[in-house]
């Protein structure tokens, strides 16, 4: 690399300077406030782990975005943690073995190999909220308030929408179909690209029944307004797995929309985001100002189980950075200083830290130096008491 080109960061690298830095760790501050006032406990897991715990139960995409490392202390293969749910996940089942109900919370910086999405960073800033040991609509209801609380704390404008769905609806489906693993990986994928014409043809070549090539056909229509749960509940009449994960996500609904009415809510039964880990509800907020999700989330009950100790669990994420700069209506003003002497006596030092104290931003005066920008008074002695004077 060549020496002019040593300040460059790699792409998809971002850094925060002044005064934006500092409005993001207040509001990460208001944040954890905000969790702890639910019950939620913090935790500060490490940037590293060995690799086989980080990818634990999460599959294979987040492989794909860990980057690699060599311990040169145990010569064994580390992960720069991509997620830090996994890691929230092994300190509940190995650190703390909590029997019943535990709330934990986190915010750090993650690194990514490649980006999530062309909007997002590589090193987000990843704050988040996971409940263990419950498994209902009470739990899932819970973690879905907190999420919606936490983009309002931080004062995410305009409209917001949640998107629910349940994994639950698409997988007694395909075991009520007996699909092959081939047929289940098409299925998936002519489902997420909502490919109505290729899902036809898919459909009518099934050796099943006309009643399951309705259901299989009409999974990728199953999203709008709350009205179309009523249609699930038509369709599924004879499905009581599957009717009982559209009452799980119709009570959930009903409970965010007494909560947070201002908020949509857009149901979405075919959504398999996340299907390879998720075991249940899953969740994600929307604002017309981000092309993409705000927060995300969902249940992962089987999480746990690959750590020795299988516990329902339910959570949800998101990045700090991208949810404080969609926040922000203008860029932060730098905060006006007061300029101090040179530290001359005792006195001066207790006005200071009085000043301070009350909140107040003070510099000392350096010599042969100019003025620090944003100083806009001075504290200057008067009649053997120090005041603070227009500068």
């Amino acid at each position: 690399m060549a020496l002019a080109d040593r300040w460059l960061l790699p792409d998809g690298m971002k850094e925060l300077l002044p005064p934006v830095a500092r409005e993001v760790e207040l509001v990460r501050r208001r944040v954890l406030d905000l969790f702890h006032g639910w019950g939620y406990e913090l935790v500060m897991p490490p940037v590293a782990e060995h690799l086989e715990s980080l990818l634990t139960g999460v599959g294979g995409d987040l492989g794909l975005r860990t980057f690699k490392v060599t311990d040169e202390t145990s010569g064994h293969m580390l992960g720069i943690r991509a997620d830090i749910t996994p890691q929230v996940a092994r300190i509940d089942a190995h650190r703390l073995r909590t029997n019943g109900v535990s709330r934990l919370c986190y915010c750090g910086s993650v690194l990514h190999t490649r980006a999530v999405n062309m909007l997002a960073s590589r090193n987000p800033m990843q704050v988040g909220a996971e409940l263990f040991g419950h498994q209902g609509v009470d739990s899932d209801s819970e973690v879905i308030s907190l999420m919606l609380d936490t983009l309002l704390q931080v004062g995410i404008k305009g409209s917001l929408n949640l998107d629910l769905g349940h994994v639950g609806v698409f997988s007694e489906l395909v075991k009520e179909a007996k699909l092959s693993q081939a047929q289940i990986d098409t299925y998936i994928d002519i489902l997420e690209r909502k490919a109505l014409p290729e899902l036809k043809d898919f459909v009518a070549g099934l050796d099943i029944d006309s009643a399951l090539q309705t259901k299989l056909g009409s999974l990728a229509s199953l999203n709008g307004g709350v009205a179309e749960l009523d249609k699930a509940r038509q369709l599924f009449v004879d499905s009581p797995a599957i009717l009982e994960a559209v009452e799980h996500v119709a009570a959930i609904a009903e409970r965010v929309k007494t909560a947070f009415p201002q908020v949509g809510i857009y149901i979405d039964l075919g959504e398999l985001r996340g299907y390879s880990y998720h075991t249940g509800v899953v969740f994600a907020a929307y604002s017309p100002q981000f092309g993409q999700a705000l927060a995300k989330g969902g249940r992962y009950d089987q999480i746990g189980a690959d750590f020795g100790r299988a516990r329902p669990a339910t959570g949800f994420s998101a990045d700090l950075k991208t949810l404080v700069m969609l926040a922000l209506e203008e860029t932060p003003a730098f905060a006006s200083s007061i300029l101090a002497p040179k530290m001359a006596d005792g006195s001066l030092v207790e006005a200071v830290a009085q000043l301070r104290a009350q909140g107040e931003r003070v510099v000392f005066e350096l010599s042969d130096s100019e003025v620090p920008a944003h100083c806009d008074r001075r504290l200057v002695k008067e009649n053997s008491e120090w005041v603070v004077t227009t500068l």
